[in-house]
């Protein structure tokens, strides 16, 4: 497959563009979060176990609610109350305290410089960052990146989508939100499992080495690979699609 018929770009997050060991990262941000919700009247170890629960089941989601939908439910189950008031706490939250949690991060200048390169190469670029969280929680950790969401046609958050990595009916939404075909686009990510089952669809494929995840422990060696540095000058190395 040749690279050059490549169009849109599709990027990870969380370990591709906003470099982070993922564990370091969750433990951090539940404790954040358990502190907040213990300074507002909730007990915080039972807030972190339904948030966990909520993600789980995003990931398990049918494509017949959103993911925000999907959580709200299982939350309001257990809470009760004016689904507003909670969902106040959570914005405000994100607003606020979860800014500390970017002190676990280390984000990198590669990461824009990357983007930049190929926005002023006329690629289209989508930031397909796993959808268990909400716009302002994921503006937030683009903001920690250095990227500008005017850089990226689309943002997947639980707002917008109906699935969740792996599967790959996440990626099929993508592809019909923005109308692209798959041998058209590549996906860049650090997960072999969650980034990477889009492969199924014949969408071409770049390893970030860099935070690699490979929970099952596959054969990524003839993947296309590198570094941050490596992603960089891979895209360098692009044609421009400019018309």
């Amino acid at each position: 497959m040749r690279r050059n018929r490549v169009k849109t770009v599709l990027f990870d997050l969380d370990g591709t563009l906003l470099p982070m060991d993922q564990e370091l990262f969750v433990k951090t941000y539940m404790k954040e979060l358990a502190l907040k919700g213990a300074a507002v009247g909730y007990d915080p170890q039972e807030l972190v176990q339904i948030v966990l629960a909520g993600v789980e089941v995003m990931v398990k989601n049918d494509g017949t609610m959103t993911n925000e939908e999907r959580f709200w439910e299982l939350f309001m189950a257990r809470f009760g109350g004016e689904m507003e008031k909670h969902i106040e706490v959570f914005e405000k939250f994100y607003q606020n305290e979860f800014a500390r949690v970017a002190n676990v991060v280390n984000p990198t200048r590669l990461a824009n410089q990357t983007v930049q390169v190929l926005r002023d190469k006329g690629y289209e670029l989508v930031l397909a960052t796993n959808p268990v969280f909400p716009k302002v929680a994921t503006l937030e950790r683009m903001r920690w990146a250095g990227l500008n969401p005017k850089d990226f046609s689309l943002i997947t958050t639980y707002e917008n989508c109906h699935y969740t990595k792996p599967n790959v009916d996440y990626y099929r939404e993508i592809l019909a939100k923005i109308g692209a075909k798959p041998q058209e686009c590549l996906m860049v990510g650090n997960d072999v499992q969650e980034d990477f089952s889009v492969a199924k669809l014949g969408v071409q494929v770049f390893l970030v080495t860099d935070d690699l995840i490979n929970t099952a422990g596959d054969d990524y060696s003839q993947l296309p690979q590198g570094d941050r540095q490596g992603l960089l000058d891979y895209a360098r190395s692009l044609p421009s699609v400019l018309s």
